[in-house]
């Protein structure tokens, strides 16, 4: 099984989801990262598992913002990004 596919069910259960897995796996084939009918990770999946969960959220911040990484500080209590004080000055 692809390693963000077991954090993603993970994730899943602890936010008290049911069906836990299924829902995983429909997330994951929709985003392209995993192979459709099964649990193997695609090469864009496989990627993203190797990342932290740091690199992830800055990751998602800078493809939605089209801003660099170094402008973003991540939050590890909420796995959320934030815009450094240097980069809220550049706008």
């Amino acid at each position: 099984m692809a390693a963000i596919l077991d954090r993603l069910i993970e994730q899943l259960k602890q936010q008290g989801r049911e069906n836990a897995e299924k829902l995983a796996r429909q997330i994951l084939e929709k985003r392209g990262h995993l192979v459709k009918g099964t649990t193997f990770a695609t090469p864009e999946g496989a990627k993203r598992g190797l990342m932290t969960p740091k690199e992830r959220a800055i990751d998602r911040a800078t493809k939605k913002s089209g801003r660099p990484p170094i402008d973003y500080i991540y939050d590890p209590k909420t796995n959320r990004t934030k815009l450094a004080p240097w980069a809220e000055r550049k706008r």
